[in-house]
């Protein structure tokens, strides 16, 4: 189960990057408007950004999502690490102190 989620997780992660990509910013970068009509008329460059915004808002919830049910599946199978660290410090505290304190 948590190996099917990590890989969806894997898969949006890489849908956000290109999402994100393909956004016309202000200094044009790899934007799918361009200049003009480069964009062959699909759709207008408002739509264009509606529509990203929107795709890149949705990726980007459903990563929040399985960010959350990932972390809540991996937390039920291992142990706190405060136990863990309980135990380190109760099976060295029985130990003769390695330098001497008397001298």
């Amino acid at each position: 189960m948590i190996t099917f989620i990590l890989v969806i997780h894997v898969v949006l992660a890489i849908c956000i990057i290109c999402a994100v990509l393909l956004q016309k910013s202000e200094g044009g970068g790899l934007g799918i408007g361009g200049s003009g009509n480069a964009g062959g008329g699909f759709m207008t460059a408002r739509g264009t950004a509606n529509f990203m915004t929107k795709l890149t808002a949705f990726l980007g919830g459903c990563f929040f999502l399985t960010s959350i049910i990932l972390a809540l599946l991996s937390s039920q199978d291992s142990k706190s690490i405060a136990t863990e660290v309980n135990k380190t410090i109760e099976s060295s505290s029985d130990k003769e102190p390695s330098v001497p304190l008397g001298n």
